[in-house]
């Protein structure tokens, strides 16, 4: 094989990743394999010579999900300053709520193909713990809030992915400044 041949195929994959995940994102993780290689402008045989099974291609998109927020949530702990690292996390989870529609759906446990990440959502949900923990130690949260009272605001956040689009966008963002005024002091 060719360094361009290699370059090709390496692009190809990525842009095929990369088109997957803004089609699941917006319309979920039962999107035909078809309608990706359509929409990325390949022959579905391309697609499958990547992802042999659609399973396959489902696993590389939310993989490069789940990397993205631990990414986030690392950064969140590295931030010195604890209350402007949890508004932050509020307000990114808020926003994969709307932007990664599907993706979302599959990772919180409503699709088969997020079962394999559960192991992620334990860590993240252990990150989440140690930045309120963090925060209040700081001071920067209201005394009464509890991890609990972080998740619910979290889950209620959540529950508005299934709203149409155009309103699910003021809602989710109504509801995650309303959760941050409950939380931060």
């Amino acid at each position: 094989m060719t360094r361009k041949a290699r370059a090709d195929a390496a692009y190809n994959r990525e842009h095929i990743v990369e088109v997957a995940r803004k089609a699941f994102a917006e319309e979920g993780l039962d999107l035909p394999v078809r309608e990706i290689a359509r929409r990325a402008g390949l022959a579905a045989a391309t697609v499958h010579r990547h992802f042999p099974s659609r399973a396959d291609l489902v696993t590389a998109v939310l993989t490069g999900q789940v990397d993205r927020c631990v990414a986030e949530m690392a950064a969140a702990m590295a931030d010195p300053d604890p209350g402007r690292a949890l508004r932050w996390t509020v307000l990114r989870f808020a926003e994969h709520q709307l932007s990664d529609r599907g993706l979302t759906e599959a990772l919180l446990g409503g699709h088969p193909a997020g079962a394999p990440f559960a192991p992620y959502r334990q860590v993240q949900s252990r990150s989440l713990h140690r930045l309120v923990e963090r925060a209040r130690r700081a001071g920067a949260i209201r005394e009464h809030v509890s991890v609990e009272d972080v998740r619910t605001g979290l889950l209620a956040i959540a529950s508005f992915r299934t709203l149409p689009a155009r309103q699910a966008r003021p809602a989710v963002t109504r509801l995650a400044n309303l959760v941050l005024a409950g939380i931060i002091a």
